[in-house]
Formats: C-alpha cells, structure tokens, sequence
C-alpha cells in the first residue's frame, strides 16, 4: 500500500501533526485573548491618564482665573512681570492639546506649564503646589 499524500505514514507524524495543531489553535486562542484584553487595559489606562491630566490643567486654569480676577479687581494687586507670566501660562495652559494625545509634545507642553506656574507662584511668595489623586479607582472614575 502506498502512502496518501497529506496522510502521515507512521505514527510519530501524527504526533507531531497533532502537536503543531495544538501549538496553532493555542496561539490563535492566545492571541485573540490578548487583543481583547490589551484594549480593555488600554481603555482604561487611557481614561485615568486623561482623567488625571485634565485634571491638573484644571487646577493651572483655576488659579489663572483667580489670579485675573484679582488683577480685575485691582490692577496694581500684581506687578507687570507677574502679571505678563501670569498671561504666559494662561496661554500655554489654553493650547495643550487635549484632543491630540498622540501629540509628541504634550510631555514638553506640560513641563513648561508646571514651570510656569512654580516661578508664578516663587514670584507670588506662596507654596502652592498641585498634589492631584494618587489613587483613582475605577469607581471613581466611572462615577465621572
């Protein structure tokens, strides 16, 4: 009898088949398993890290409106420097792009506003300092 093709001829091929198809399936299962679960891990990292920098643009935002709203009030509460940087920041603060996460330099961006707003601050004599959530649970932020 001569051999089919695609029909082992002894019982080692098939096991060595068989073992290929395992390693095959297994790989796609993982693989498929993986995908699904990098998104979900991706979305909710995603979420906390835009959660948390959103927030600490609006802790710069709040200050910057406290502090021209002082300046409204009284327009000598501040001097020019201070006033000029003050303006700085509310400007590098209003062209972070938040809707461009992929942006290269949004680290850059976001250095050069917590640089800002410490010389403000120095110039200003008072400690402020943003201290932000160190624990956002997933509750907290689908309570959002």
């Amino acid at each position: 009898m001569e051999p089919t093709a695609g029909v082992p001829t002894d019982f080692l091929d098939s096991t060595v088949l068989l073992e290929q198809t395992q390693y095959e399936e297994g790989f796609r299962d993982g693989y498929r398993d993986g995908v699904i679960s990098g998104k979900e891990d991706g979305k909710e990292v995603g979420l906390k890290h835009g959660f948390q920098v959103g927030e600490e643009l609006g802790f710069y935002r709040g200050c910057v409106d406290v502090w021209k709203s002082a300046i409204e009030i009284d327009p000598n509460s501040f001097s020019s420097r201070v006033q000029k940087r003050i303006d700085q920041l509310s400007e590098l603060v209003e062209n972070y792009p938040l809707f461009q996460p992929e942006n290269e330099n949004v680290q850059e961006m976001m250095d050069a506003i917590r640089l800002k707003f410490r010389i403000i601050s120095a110039n200003l004599g008072v400690k402020l300092e943003y201290e932000g959530h160190s624990n956002v649970s997933k509750q907290d932020l689908e309570e959002v």
